[in-house]
């Protein structure tokens, strides 16, 4: 084998790699602009005489165009069109359902979920469609959305090991076999694997880091929500404590059949408990903010918002269940559905002079009046520490009182343009879900996942024709598929593509290489492996897991035939280990969930340190035990 010597486009590619592991560690840029600034000295430094081998500059902007970057794009938009036909709510509330909502259930459930989707679909496609089926759970059980994401996304990555398709060094690894036994003797040639050969290795991964999160979880995940890109609803009871001194939480009930108040109406319960019925459900139908006058009928649930004592006493004088949890109205009255909002009635408005019942409040808008704010009195059903409980539905509206509403997101965006009102609330989710377009939905979600299983089409080609199916059916429209992307996590990756292929084209990878082989040689089989399994992690991090598979495969059935191994596990071994990727965000997933979660590269290295370590011990176990 030709001996490969340091030159000088080399050791500068070697201080390019050093400056991007000190910016992603030390933060003192954003990470996304720390990799454009990256590529953009790439570029510069490529202009300097001896330097050319560095980068081509009419191709360094490739990246952006490039087969992953693409597919992240058209993945994040189908899961944007998936959640606005309101599957992902109805996902998320399976989950909850299954799971509740500790940490320990749900944190399982969501990443054994995702490593099996990842085991037939690429991990980032995974990863991106159950965003936002997490950021609703997060919000739901107040569990921060940074203690869920890299569960999900680390599970993600281990699922991909789970057949020969789920990423994409196990699908390139048979072509790369079949080359190389070209060059090999017949006796040497190396069997190549099937779909399911690698199954029992990528289950062990998977239940690893199910259980490294579930054991070490608590100590190893930030502890609070950080500044990330999701939102995270303001619960209705902190929010009424704190502005209006309401001290109020939302309760389900059931009415059983039979029951005495049959044929009274909500009303009657209202005023005679100070609480406020914002929806009922009766033989499988759900009603949000019914209308007061409506007769109860039994068996029927409700939700109620109120104080617990007043509930409390009611159920018990009642005969009612009350239950521990939302169930039935978990959905709609999650802070992503609906929530607490103020609008404020103007001067000239045709309200003014006239109550809530009047102008059949509820019916009329879709939503619960809560309280009245006028001058320095709040006026409500519920009692505060300074006002008794007030009739508030037959309270006649003055110009300039502030209405406080529990209303649906969607309701509240119809309020906006109705003159009577000026909504103050701003910050809440200005979307209309489209569950009439759910088949369409499903059909190009169906047709991207086929055409990715059954066919050879590029990847991005087999996302972008689902993509351009829902838009092109009204599912999302164009403007809210530019607001589905993440460009962030875009730019992110497309500014390393061109380090990458650096690290490979100058020849700094296989120099790399060399140096590590030649401290290994003469070492004994299995620790040759080890070698070979760390070398695969460490190019992986630096260069794409594609590019790090081409380089390492031929090199590992090298070391195997010279030290008398096996070379298909060695070339199995690398093709595994490429996905050993949850050090620094690098890989697309950890790209992909560093923004929504607000993590920093310090909380990779120290939960993707440990894991590490462990993939690298099942891995190599599983592989020698197999074969």
């Amino acid at each position: 084998m030709e001996v490969i010597s340091l030159t000088l486009p080399m050791s500068v590619v070697l201080g390019l790699l050093l400056f991007t592991v000190v910016l992603f560690v030390s933060e003192v840029v954003r990470i996304d602009f720390a990799a454009i600034l990256v590529m953009v000295l790439l570029g510069l430094l490529s202009q300097l005489p001896g330097l050319h081998a560095l980068a081509d500059v009419t191709r360094l902007f490739d990246g952006l165009a490039s087969n992953a970057v693409v597919s992240i794009i058209a993945v994040m938009i189908i899961g944007a069109g998936l959640d606005k036909t309101g599957m992902m709510n109805s996902v998320a509330a399976l989950i909850l359902r299954r799971g509740g909502k500790t940490e320990a259930r749900v944190v399982p459930i969501i990443s054994g979920t995702v490593g099996f989707i990842s085991s037939f679909m690429q991990n980032v496609g995974a990863a991106a469609l159950f965003l936002p089926v997490v950021s609703r759970i997060s919000v739901r059980t107040e569990i921060p959305l940074g203690r869920l994401l890299m569960p999900m996304g680390f599970c993600a990555i281990l699922g991909g090991t789970m057949t020969m398709v789920g990423s994409s060094p196990l699908i390139l690894l048979n072509d790369l076999l079949i080359n190389t036994n070209l060059t090999l003797p017949e006796a040497q040639h190396v069997s190549t694997f099937g779909l399911f050969s690698v199954t029992p290795i990528g289950l062990a991964l998977v239940a690893t880091g199910m259980l490294y999160f579930m054991l070490l979880g608590r100590w190893i995940l930030p502890g609070e929500q950080k500044n990330g890109d999701a939102a995270s609803g303001r619960s209705v009871k902190e929010y009424l404590k704190s502005i209006y001194g309401l001290k109020t939480d939302i309760f389900e009930i059931s009415i059983p059949a039979d029951h005495p108040c049959v044929g009274q109406t909500f009303d009657d319960l209202m005023k005679r408990y100070h609480v406020y019925i914002i929806a009922s459900a009766y033989q499988g139908s759900t009603w949000f903010a019914p209308v007061i006058q409506t007769k109860i009928t039994a068996p029927c649930r409700l939700a109620l918002l109120g104080r617990e004592e007043n509930i409390r006493h009611m159920v018990e004088e009642q005969g009612f269940e009350l239950h521990d949890d939302l169930d039935v109205f978990a959905e709609m009255c999650a802070p992503t559905k609906s929530g607490i909002a103020e609008m404020v009635i103007p001067p000239g408005s045709a309200v003014i002079g006239k109550c809530a019942h009047d102008l059949v409040f509820r019916k009329t808008y879709g939503a619960s009046l809560l309280a009245i704010h006028r001058g320095e009195e709040t006026m409500s059903l519920v009692a505060t520490e300074d006002h008794a409980p007030t009739q508030v539905g037959e309270v006649p509206f003055l110009a300039g009182d502030t209405l406080v509403i529990h209303s649906t997101w969607e309701a509240l965006t119809r309020l906006t343009r109705d003159r009577n009102f000026v909504v103050v609330t701003s910050e809440f989710p200005r979307e209309e879900l489209r569950p009439t377009k759910v088949g369409w939905a499903l059909f190009f979600f169906a047709v991207a996942l086929a055409l990715i299983l059954l066919t050879d089409l590029r990847l991005s080609l087999c996302l972008l024709t689902g993509a351009a199916g829902m838009i092109l059916t009204g599912v999302i429209d164009i403007d809210e598929a530019y607001k589905a992307v993440s460009w962030s996590t875009v730019f992110l990756l497309a500014s390393l593509i061109p380090l990458g292929q650096a690290v490979q084209s100058t020849g700094t990878a296989a120099w790399i290489a060399q140096e590590i082989l030649q401290l290994l040689d003469g070492w004994p089989i299995w620790s040759l492996q080890a070698g070979v399994a760390v070398l695969a992690t460490v190019f992986t991090l630096i260069m794409s897991n594609v590019g790090a598979t081409v380089l390492l495969v031929p090199l590992a059935i090298s070391i195997a035939l010279a030290a008398g191994g096996d070379p298909a596990i060695f070339a199995l071994t690398v093709a595994i280990s490429t996905s050993n990727s949850f050090l620094i965000p690098t890989h697309q997933v950890n790209a992909l969930i560093m923004g929504p979660a607000g993590y920093k590269v310090t909380d990779f290295i120290k939960s993707g340190g440990i894991m590490t370590l462990l993939f690298l011990v099942v891995s190599l176990l599983m592989l020698n035990i197999l074969f």
